[in-house]
């Protein structure tokens, strides 16, 4: 499926649909940030933020975040939404295509965060050069926590195949991760967690993946 497509699916599902994923944070970034906080971290980069609330929480919970997403009109109700909150000087948004090099600075962040990003529509070539970008933007022992689709769910291997583990059902492609996948991404990181978890009403089947860059020297 064309990746201009799946940015007008974003722009259109988000501009009719302002709250599908409600105003609570997902569980993968209440996780989330007790590992960030464990860890040190201070400011954080989410990747696919959507319209935010998990970038929302975040801030609430003290960190500053560089939400990100491709989709403008999600962004924009989610800088509205931070203004409102009084958080607005926590929370900073930009475009972001992760098909390009992410644009930003090498160590620029102690913690990246990706819920159902990695597996959009990317073919695995992309998914390694972006996890390689994860690893460039992160300070030395920084925390990536991101979640996917995994291969035991129930619409893994059903609908429109277009190769490479992805699958196409409603006009919306995912790329559903193996164990395999998810071993080799994680080469050059220290893996920390593979926890297995349901969400919605299918239910899709994900795994939160919890990965350490090295540390400095």
């Amino acid at each position: 499926m064309a990746q201009d497509a799946q940015r007008e699916h974003w722009q259109r599902t988000y501009e009719a649909h302002p709250e599908m994923y409600g105003a609570e944070p997902s569980a993968p970034a209440l996780h989330a940030a007790g590992v960030f906080a464990r860890a040190g971290a201070r400011d954080l980069l989410e990747l696919g933020a959507g319209h935010g609330r998990d970038a929302l929480y975040f801030a609430r919970r003290g960190f500053t975040v560089r939400a990100t997403d491709f989709s403008q009109a999600g962004l924009t109700r989610l800088a509205g939404s931070a203004e409102a909150a009084g958080l607005g000087t926590r929370v900073a948004t930009q475009v972001v295509d992760v098909r390009e090099p992410l644009p930003f600075g090498p160590g620029c962040t102690d913690a990246v965060f990706a819920h159902m990003l990695l597996c959009m529509d990317l073919s695995t070539r992309r998914i390694e050069q972006l996890v390689a970008e994860v690893r460039r933007a992160l300070r030395p022992g920084g925390t990536f926590v991101y979640t996917v689709r995994h291969t035991g769910d129930a619409h893994f291997g059903t609908g429109v195949s277009h190769g490479d583990d992805v699958y196409e059902h409603g006009g919306f492609a995912v790329h559903f991760f193996s164990r395999e996948l998810v071993d080799r991404l994680a080469e050059g990181w220290t893996l920390r967690e593979v926890h297995a978890f349901e969400e919605g009403a299918l239910p899709r089947r994900l795994w939160r993946v919890t990965m350490t860059a090295p540390a400095a020297g």
